[in-house]
């Protein structure tokens, strides 16, 4: 993909906030790409990066294996921007003193300006987001400090001759009051960028890609329903129209009726060539038996994998595999990013079988969720898809705690039906990242009709986020939660609880497994 040569690189040291440090900036139009700290100053070279960051991170600079790079980086002669960690990191390659924290400091700090920087331009002293337990406490030489705040008093610092900039708060998450401006001040006001990634660019260049790859050669996509695979199915069908043959298994773990509804939604709205796969009893053997939320995920997708690589081999000439990979899927399941872990497996990313002998396009790879969306509105791509609310590709299998039967899935869809028919009856589908129910495997006394019962839990999500990495939970009105748990317990026979998720992404993850 041809890409502006006005771009950023952020390196990563293993902050869960680094791709919002990546949206902040490509919805301020500018690209970028992450790349972990352990990379090569060759290949950050080969990027041609025209500003870095430096991210946060877990780690101090003195751990015994703290994540660094080497100081030759920085003879790059471009603009740095360390935040968190990379200006602690920053001040440790310059020869500053880093000591741990006395009073640590996470959560809201108030921010007093002490000298004027360009990052600041229009900003008042307003409230930072912190969330570290080191501090700088010898500036290196040449360096200015910018802020502080109560127990910080190197907040941020600069070397302008050396355009090597640090904040110790963090500006691309949204309790940050000016962080976004402040972002801007160092891409249009110290880098000097102008705006160049935008969505009808995106589009023009995607489309060219997949044509200039294919070659003339048949492709089959991977469609599973949502917004991902089917954006990367459209832009596939208007590089190479008749050369593509999507291919949708139904893996049995899918919501009421959506395998049948989403076909006819492929073929009758989208004109996209669709072979359809029933593979329900398939996928439910399989699992039996099966507890733990990995083994289920390594299981769906290796099934899916084995399934579709048979469907596909059917396909004369098919040479390439189109996928609906998106950036934070890639992110979240390989641990090379920085110092960060595997949060849990992605079916669609490195589950690719050699033997399968197709190459693989991932048009969608280095993009997020919400540019995924402008990228299908764009497309014309109906709203029922592309507003749709994100949906595991292991199905209702993470979202059933314990065994997964026939009996389990019948009352979870029956649940997600009234979960789904409330929140829209309640003009809240569109406002909420994701809203679902989970069958817990605990029963409970409950007394029906006068006598004592003894059945399921089920408990409800719903979760606010703009790109699924960060989520808070939603502040759902009463009466609205009401009418859902008395719909459940009153009309699906095997339930007698209803509790509601209070809790945030990070420390939890928003699906339940």
């Amino acid at each position: 993909m041809e890409i502006n040569s006005s771009k950023v690189l952020i390196i990563d040291f293993g902050s869960q906030y680094t791709q919002l440090i990546a949206r902040k900036i490509r919805e301020s139009g500018v690209y970028c790409e992450i790349y972990p700290f352990s990379t090569p100053v060759k290949k950050i070279k080969d990027f041609g990066p025209s500003a870095l960051v430096l991210s946060g991170g877990p780690s101090s600079v003195y751990d015994k294996n703290a994540p660094l790079v080497p100081k030759e980086l920085f003879d790059l002669n471009i603009p740095f921007l360390g935040i968190c960690y990379g200006m602690q990191l920053m001040a440790y390659l310059f020869s500053g003193a880093v000591e741990p924290a006395k009073n640590r400091e996470y959560g809201h700090s108030k921010l007093q300006i002490t000298h004027n920087s360009k990052l600041f331009e229009g900003c008042n002293p307003a409230a930072v987001w912190m969330s570290h337990g080191d501090l700088i406490v010898v500036p290196p030489q040449g360096f200015v400090v910018t802020s502080a705040t109560e127990n910080c008093a190197a907040a941020s610092f600069e070397n302008v001759e050396k355009k090597l900039y640090g904040l110790q708060f963090h500006p691309e998450v949204a309790h940050t009051v000016c962080g976004r401006r402040i972002l801007e001040n160092f891409l249009f006001g110290v880098a000097g960028f102008k705006k160049n990634w935008k969505i009808s660019d995106i589009i023009k260049e995607k489309i060219s890609d997949i044509e200039r790859m294919v070659n003339g050669g048949k492709v089959v996509c991977a469609l599973s329903g949502g917004v991902d695979s089917t954006v990367a199915a459209v832009l596939a069908h208007k590089a190479i129209n008749g050369r593509l043959t999507c291919i949708f298994v139904d893996n049995g773990l899918l919501r009421e009726n959506e395998g049948n509804n989403i076909l006819k939604f492929y073929r009758e709205n989208l004109h996209l060539k669709v072979k359809f796969v029933k593979a329900g009893k398939v996928f439910l053997n399989s699992l039996k038996g099966v507890k733990n939320p990995e083994k289920k995920r390594k299981i769906i997708g290796k099934l899916f994998i084995n399934i579709f690589e048979n469907e596909a081999k059917k396909i004369k000439g098919a040479r390439y595999l189109i996928q609906g990979t998106l950036y934070p899927d890639v992110i979240e399941s390989i641990p090379v990013y920085g110092a960060s872990s595997v949060i849990k497996s992605h079916h669609n990313v490195g589950g690719l079988p050699k033997k399968l002998n197709l190459k693989l396009i991932e048009p969608l790879r280095e993009l997020f969720k919400d540019e995924v969306r402008k990228i299908g509105n764009k497309l014309d791509i109906p709203s029922e898809i592309i507003e749709r609310q994100p949906f595991p590709g292991p199905g209702l299998a993470v979202r059933i705690m314990g065994d997964i039967t026939a009996a389990r899935l019948n009352i979870l869809r029956k649940a997600d039906l009234i979960v789904t028919d409330e929140i829209k009856k309640s003009g809240l589908y569109n406002d909420l990242w994701q809203s679902f129910p989970v069958l817990v495997p605990v029963k409970t006394v409950g007394v029906m009709g006068d006598k004592r019962s003894y059945e399921s839990v089920i408990a409800l999500r719903a979760v606010k986020s703009s790109d699924g990495m960060t989520a808070d939970f939603a502040e759902i009105d009463y009466d609205v939660l009401r009418k859902i748990s008395s719909r459940i317990i009153s009309e699906i026979k095997g339930v007698n609880r209803v509790v509601y998720d209070i809790s945030s992404k990070p420390p939890s993850t928003i699906e339940w497994e």
